[in-house]
């Protein structure tokens, strides 16, 4: 317990205001950190149970129109509608553009690059925030070192000027330099452990986009998509008559 005269009060009184700088320096990290951390962990749960919907529901309706309606939420929020939306436009535009007289590239092409420009506003948006916990994590630790610094040159230049070296001249300024070093490691640590585990859990995300963009593209080009493990593959007749094209895989992003 500590005693009045070397309580946390007592050093934030007697610290100058470098130790007082740093010290507020670590607190607004720690802030958007957290901040960072809690809506990022709300959006990936959000996210994961978006994908059990369509994992389900989705691919259980008769075609992509009624897949769209059986997903809650809109293409802002929820990012399997707006690429269920997108794979429906886009097939829409190239039936116009071929009735149209034009050449546009083959249906499957086309589709691929729609759903990889949509795929790839999904992975800027999940990125959101990562650089704040990169940046704490790594520069937290020096913020601290910085005021443990400080506090060793505070302490003796109080030992110099008092012209003793007894425990109550220099506990002070020691004190400052173990709370700096241990709040840089407090902010430091959370935000390096949420940064891995957001960044891990973003991989998954973009896992389950890009699996749903294939059953999209497969939907679409050959008529069915291949059936997952204990799944029954269906016919969905969503695509326009003479829109179809020879059924091939193109690359979609994959989690990086």
């Amino acid at each position: 317990m500590a005693t009045p005269q070397f309580g946390f009060d007592a050093l934030w009184a007697q610290s100058d205001s470098v130790i007082k700088g740093v010290a507020l320096m670590l607190f607004v990290m720690s802030v958007a950190s957290w901040y960072v951390i809690v809506t990022k962990a709300i959006a990936n749960w959000r996210l994961r149970r978006m994908a059990a919907q369509a994992a389900g529901d989705f691919w259980q309706a008769g075609s992509l129109r009624d897949g769209v309606k059986a997903l809650r939420g809109d293409a802002r929020s929820n990012p399997f509608v707006d690429l269920a939306r997108t794979s429906l436009s886009a097939t829409l535009q190239h039936h116009q553009a071929t009735h149209a007289g034009r050449t546009p590239p083959v249906l499957s092409d086309w589709l691929v690059r729609a759903l990889r420009e949509r795929i790839s506003r999904c992975q800027v948006r999940m990125q959101s925030g990562m650089p704040v916990l990169a940046t704490v994590g790594s520069s937290a630790p020096f913020v601290g070192l910085f005021g443990t610094v400080w506090g060793i040159y505070h302490a003796l230049m109080t030992i110099g000027a008092s012209g003793q070296a007894s425990i109550g001249e220099v506990a002070g300024p020691v004190g400052e330099t173990l709370v700096m070093t241990a709040l840089g490691l407090a902010v430091a640590i959370p935000a390096s452990l949420a940064y891995n585990a957001l960044l891990r859990a973003n991989k998954t995300s973009v896992a389950s986009l890009s699996a749903f963009s294939y059953g999209l593209h497969d939907m679409i080009v050959a008529g069915q998509r291949l059936p997952e493990d204990g799944e029954a593959s269906g016919e969905l007749h969503a695509v326009p008559a003479g829109a179809q094209a020879e059924p091939r895989r193109d690359t979609l992003p994959e989690a990086a």
